[in-house]
């Protein structure tokens, strides 16, 4: 496990320990890694959770990313999933994930792909975290038309969507499906998924409003589905 990126990425809570600057810090570094092992200008994707401060560190990832000459394109509130399936299937060199998975709100943290969807390999998140820690490298300010650009997508999850349903070759007539989505990025695909098989879908925890994600719900609180399901 490396200082700073533990074996499912950065993570701390929002704000205190997973700040603004740091994750300016890990967009910077990250585009200069990128750079340098590149022969043209990379294109990263950000995708985030539902937390109040996905927004916030989304924010700074993509600003430190542009300042090195890294383009981004926002895809919002997608499943992790998504971002793995999404930087091969657009042809992105990277793509980040903001998330804390089932932690409480207050915790956030940040995943780095590869571009075949697979986690950043162990050197690179190590020479990242040089960067950052050691002051092994100083990354490049860019100015001018060298500065990375910021655009966003309009079909992540619909394209996410598309691809889920593709690999399934069963049909869920006749079944009533309980779902927890936790308040989480799950509540913007699990109804859509499984109504489109054909499922009677019960539907739970999917009103995220940034600080409901796994309160009372989710794979740590499991009474909710439970009472669902026995009624």
């Amino acid at each position: 496990m490396g200082r700073l990126f533990g074996t499912d990425g950065a993570r701390g809570v929002a704000n205190s320990e997973l700040t603004c600057e740091l994750s300016m810090q890990i967009g910077r570094a990250a585009a200069m890694v990128l750079t340098e092992n590149l022969s043209h200008r990379p294109k990263v994707m950000i995708g985030m959770d539902t937390r109040a401060s996905s927004e916030m560190l989304e924010a700074s990832i993509a600003a430190g990313l542009c300042s090195v000459g890294a383009d981004v394109l926002l895809l919002g509130v997608v499943p992790t999933p998504a971002v793995a399936f999404l930087v091969k299937e657009y042809g992105y060199d990277a793509g980040i994930m903001i998330s804390a998975s089932h932690n409480p709100c207050e915790y956030n943290g940040i995943k780095i792909f590869q571009s075949t969807g697979y986690k950043l390999p162990d050197e690179l998140e190590n020479e990242i975290e040089s960067i950052i820690l050691d002051d092994a490298k100083v990354p490049p300010v860019m100015i001018g038309g060298d500065v990375g650009r910021i655009t966003r997508s309009d079909t992540a999850v619909d394209d996410y969507i598309k691809h889920v349903l593709s690999t399934i070759d069963v049909r869920c007539e006749n079944l009533k499906i309980a779902i927890d989505c936790a308040n989480g990025s799950s509540s913007v695909s699990a109804k859509r998924v499984f109504e489109s098989l054909g499922a009677d879908c019960i539907i739970i925890n999917a009103e995220p409003n940034g600080v409901n994600i796994n309160a009372d719900c989710g794979s740590t609180h499991m009474d909710g589905l439970r009472k669902c399901v026995i009624n």
